[in-house]
């Protein structure tokens, strides 16, 4: 969502003028091994704030009661 608003305020014109820019500074061959480091990244990023989120939610879940009744045997 936010890489989409971002490029919607670029033109196509400063888009490729970018990427040519990257192209000169980095080089073909060391884009990928770039991209995949950003790649794990953010995968990671994402991973650590989703289990964040979960413990969030598993403390705002309250635990019910236990049952202390003594269970009756046949």
């Amino acid at each position: 969502m936010i890489a989409s608003s971002i490029f919607l305020a670029f033109g196509a014109w400063q888009i490729i003028l970018i990427v040519i820019v990257v192209l000169l500074l980095f080089g073909g061959k060391k884009i990928p091994e770039l991209m995949r480091g950003l790649g794990s990244g953010i995968k990671e990023f994402k991973d650590a704030s989703k289990e964040e989120d979960d413990e969030v939610i598993d403390q705002r879940t309250p635990t019910p009661p236990i049952d202390k009744k003594e269970e009756r045997t046949l």
